[in-house]
């Protein structure tokens, strides 16, 4: 049977930048086993497989691989596959309005909103279906800053320390206390899996303070086989707890811009939205443009 396919390039506005993303739209008939070998196929960060929805009023089930393992949730995944569903089936529309897109994932069912004005890229964000939170106790720096490659004294800024959060995913947010600290991290494989034990801590993400973003960011996931991801939507989602852990947010809406796969020559923009009543954050959102560079047909 042929398959299509399609190629973006997502969290960019333009090709060859952000994180690259394979779709398979036609998934009917596939096994989880199948679908996992198509994803080692592709050997990109993650790989889309688009079904019918279980509950009809929705728009599209996902189910999500890297080369090794399918996720509940990710990022660039949700918005890659809204961009890309939408263009496929209200282009018009998009050029108009916002259309609204649900897509269903294990972590539960994901509200996007698509659009593309003329001249501009193809965007898309979502309203994050979990919101983040702390699930655990980080290893101690020493160790962690060891298996990154780094000083002690590079780990950490302000009120921020390392802590394991969640919105759907697990992610260790490791603070770096320099972007010149944050560039040279390299980590150390052989200590990886002691400072980032799976399952809850198996994926180091990296922030620090951004010079023309508000935050630049890395992610390290070796386990899953990405050993650096260009950009993480759920890596920026998780880090919202951070954020809500280690700041006084005020009250109100806040969109704060993360710049991530700089250091691979891949750079990408992740907004994270907030919205913090009484203290507390009530919704998040992550949002990014995404650009389609090819597609073709799987002979299967």
């Amino acid at each position: 049977m042929r398959r299509q396919f399609y190629l973006l390039d997502v969290f960019t506005d333009r090709p060859l930048a952000g994180n690259p993303l394979a779709i398979v739209i036609d998934s009917d008939g596939l096994d989880a086993a199948a679908m996992q070998k198509i994803a080692a196929e592709f050997n990109l960060s993650e790989t889309v497989f688009v079904l019918p929805p279980l509950d009809p009023v929705n728009t599209a089930r996902l189910r999500i691989f890297t080369p090794k393992a399918e996720l509940p949730f990710a990022g660039h995944p949700t918005i890659g596959a809204a961009v890309l569903i939408g263009e496929l089936r209200a282009a018009s529309l998009m050029r108009g309005q916002d259309v609204r897109i649900v897509l269903e994932e294990p972590v539960g069912a994901v509200t996007c909103l698509a659009r593309h004005r003329p001249g501009k890229a193809r965007q898309a964000e979502f309203a994050l279906p979990k919101l983040p939170a702390r699930i655990g106790a980080a290893q101690p720096s020493e160790k962690i800053a060891a298996a990154l490659g780094l000083a002690s004294a590079d780990i950490g800024f302000g009120r921020h320390q390392p802590a394991i959060f969640s919105a759907g995913t697990p992610f260790t947010c490791v603070p770096i206390a320099s972007l010149a600290a944050l560039n040279a991290a390299r980590p150390q494989l052989d200590r990886f899996a002691d400072a980032f034990a799976p399952p809850e801590a198996a994926h180091a993400y990296l922030y620090a303070r951004g010079a023309n973003d508000d935050f630049e960011a890395r992610m390290f996931a070796p386990s899953l086989g990405v050993f650096e991801d260009p950009a993480t939507g759920s890596a920026a989602a998780a880090f919202a707890g951070a954020l809500m852990q280690f700041e006084a947010v005020p009250d109100g809406h806040h969109a704060l811009t993360i710049l991530q796969g700089a250091a691979l020559g891949r750079p990408s923009t992740i907004v994270l939205s907030l919205d913090v009543a009484e203290g507390a954050l009530a919704t998040a959102a992550i949002g990014g443009a995404a650009v389609i560079v090819a597609d073709g047909k799987l002979d299967l």
